[in-house]
């Protein structure tokens, strides 16, 4: 059997296409990581700017290892993951196999999840914004974020209707 009859054959359009949307999800998503994310400001006085990034570091700093470990998974390691896993689907996936099948299961299981790191950030902003001493200002960070979560969910929904 040859490497064209064992793997999922694309289009080369589409192929390419669905392998620079990958590569864009996980740019946005290294942005969104590292851009400014939030802004709080207390009594007009004082302001911090934060990243998802520097606020995984801060709580490791402080020792709060739950949701280091909880924010760490959710906005890191697994969309990481989902955009490697939907790579390899893409690319490498035998059509029909007990893996790739196991593969498209997994991230339609996961794909409920997807949103979850950009809800707790949007609490995170509106809990902050009830606030009477302190404002938050949502900065260019959440957007990248939120857009690699979107896009890597239209790009798996493409694949699991294209593959399997």
């Amino acid at each position: 059997m040859s490497f064209r009859d064992s793997h999922a054959v694309h289009h080369p359009v589409q192929g390419g296409l669905v392998n620079v949307l990958l590569l864009a999800a996980l740019g946005l998503l290294v942005a969104g990581l590292r851009l400014p994310l939030i802004t709080l400001e207390k009594f007009y006085f004082f302001s911090n700017t934060v990243s998802l990034w520097s606020a995984l570091q801060q709580l490791r700093a402080e020792g709060e290892w739950g949701l280091f470990v909880l924010i760490g998974l959710f906005s890191v390691v697994f969309p990481v993951i989902k955009i490697l896993l939907l790579a390899l689907v893409w690319n490498f996936g035998s059509e029909g196999s007990r893996a790739h099948r196991r593969h498209l299961k997994w991230l339609a299981e996961y794909s409920k999840w997807s949103m979850l790191d950009v809800f707790v950030v949007a609490l995170l902003v509106v809990s902050v914004k009830l606030g009477a001493l302190a404002q938050a200002h949502v900065q260019e960070g959440i957007y990248f974020f939120a857009a690699s979560v979107v896009l890597t969910m239209l790009v798996s929904n493409w694949i699991g209707r294209h593959t399997g």
